[in-house]
């Protein structure tokens, strides 16, 4: 069946005038004449059994059909250039689409991805910030790193690291001691990790403790919200130390406590069934997990 789908000409002339709406300034941008734009609108109007446009002397303006229509047109071709985009830049190359966890792939991961590609210059790794699991046939993911218990339907897993958290705050907030015992820590604001919601309540449990205000205090979904908010002075934090070991070193943060929540939770490589036989899956996982391997936290 044939779809029924405009001109892309059309399309993005209708683009380019309702953004501006201006036919002029249209036929400017796209280095045609105002006549041609003309043209093309009626044509698509006429296609749609739509007016998008009320004319006047002075001008035209853009009806409440048309502008909602040029809002959904500027995202698909949007869409469509991004995707372009992308396979004129995968020309002669090898690419790995990779979903990571947002500040687990700023903080440890893009450090240590020069070395990959020097090893491997034909692979290109992309990444996206993905927080939680999906369904791969509905992506265009390759592979994907997350952290949980790697219980993730169609996909071969591989543990990379455990998360193991203290409590950080920053030196203004610790003051004059050396380190916070569990109930100082209990007095103080906990900054809470949205997608760790009982961290706290787990680690005072550790520590024999039973807090009623263990879930209160402010929430942020990344752990690089959480160490900014804890750099500035706002609360004490549970983060992983191989997540904040600049601000560790550079005495932005400090460890207030050295005792480590354990879970049973850890960072995976998750690669669906239907990819595993790559070949550039195979390099870059075999690197990665030499790289979690090799990695020893400097606290």
């Amino acid at each position: 069946m044939r779809r029924k789908i405009p001109s892309t000409t059309a399309l993005v002339s209708f683009e380019a005038a309702a953004r501006h709406e201006s036919f002029t300034k249209a036929a400017h941008e796209l280095s045609i004449t105002q006549g041609a734009i003309c043209r093309q609108i009626a044509s698509l109007e006429e296609f749609l059994s739509v007016e998008l446009f009320r004319r006047s002397r002075r001008g035209v303006k853009l009806t409440e059909a048309g502008l909602s229509y040029s809002r959904r047109v500027a995202m698909q071709l949007d869409a469509v250039e991004r995707d372009t985009l992308s396979v004129m830049g995968q020309q002669g190359t090898n690419v790995i689409e990779l979903a990571v966890v947002p500040t687990f792939g700023t903080q440890w991961l893009i450090p240590r991805l020069k070395d990959f590609q020097r090893q491997h210059p034909e692979v290109t790794v992309n990444l996206t910030n993905r927080t939680r699991p999906f369904l791969f046939a509905d992506t265009e993911f390759d592979a994907a790193i997350y952290f949980g218990d790697a219980d993730w339907s169609g996909t071969e897993s591989h543990r990379l690291m455990g998360e193991n958290p203290v409590p950080v705050c920053s030196p203004r907030l610790l003051g004059t001691h050396t380190h916070f015992s569990p109930q100082q820590i209990a007095e103080l604001p906990l900054l809470q990790q949205t997608t760790r919601p009982y961290a706290w309540r787990q680690w005072f449990n550790a520590q024999h403790l039973n807090i009623p205000r263990d879930m209160t205090g402010p929430r942020y979904e990344l752990f690089s919200m959480l160490s900014q908010a804890a750099m500035h002075d706002m609360g004490i934090a549970l983060i992983p130390p191989f997540l904040i070991q600049r601000e560790l070193d550079e005495r932005q943060l400090v460890i207030a406590n050295a005792k480590a929540l354990s879970s049973s939770k850890a960072y995976y490589l998750m690669i669906p069934e239907r990819k595993v036989e790559s070949a550039s899956l195979h390099a870059f996982r075999d690197w990665l997990i030499d790289q979690s391997q090799r990695y020893i936290p400097s606290i």
